[in-house]
């Protein structure tokens, strides 16, 4: 099957991918997708959030210990 397949749409306006492509863009039970109207056709293409990286990973993790203080001074661990 090439990348130029053709099928119909019922009446509840769905379609079905072929299952070649859906293959070969990974596409599965629950995967979405996003149209986009360009001219006179109309693209599908596999649905990627929009999500940016963080600067630094601070605060990513969660501690289920108490937060430290912050005016914590780490030498009065040390015993003279």
């Amino acid at each position: 099957m090439d990348a130029s397949s053709s099928c119909s749409i019922t009446s509840k306006g769905q379609v079905t991918i072929p299952k070649a492509l859906r293959q070969q863009l990974g596409l599965g039970r629950g995967s979405r997708v996003c149209f986009e109207l360009v001219g006179d056709h109309l693209e599908v293409r596999p649905w990627k959030p929009q999500q940016t990286l963080p600067a630094s990973g601070f605060g990513l993790l969660k501690s289920q210990r108490p937060p430290v203080p912050v005016d914590f001074d780490p030498a009065s661990l040390l015993r003279p």
